[in-house]
């Protein structure tokens, strides 16, 4: 039983690492262009109310992505950006906002 949850636990680790290995970042920081008018340069948002998205975890970007795709998450605007997105797409500008990393300070 144990060896059945080590090798379950290591499918699942190579399941939710198989999007980072398999994504291109230029073609993300393409589809990233069309974020950048909300989410800003980068993924620093500076608009009251929406999210910054560089630093963000890759597989959190995946999944909200993918509700805001198919239904299951909603927003007015998101909703729409996110239908026509394709897995790749997804994956890829999921990984180049992913690849920032934010530094807090205090001031």
């Amino acid at each position: 039983m144990k060896l059945f949850t080590l090798i379950s636990a290591g499918l699942l680790c190579v399941s939710l690492t198989s999007s980072a290995i398999s994504a291109d970042v230029q073609a993300g920081a393409k589809v990233g262009q069309t974020c950048v008018m909300c989410h800003g340069e980068n993924g620093l948002a500076t608009m009251a109310g929406t999210p910054s998205l560089a630093g963000q975890s890759e597989i959190y970007l995946v999944n909200q992505l993918k509700h805001f795709r198919d239904g299951s998450r909603v927003n007015e605007v998101m909703s729409i950006i996110a239908k026509p997105l394709s897995d790749a797409d997804i994956d890829n500008v999921s990984a180049w906002f992913s690849q920032f990393q934010v530094e807090l300070k205090k001031r």
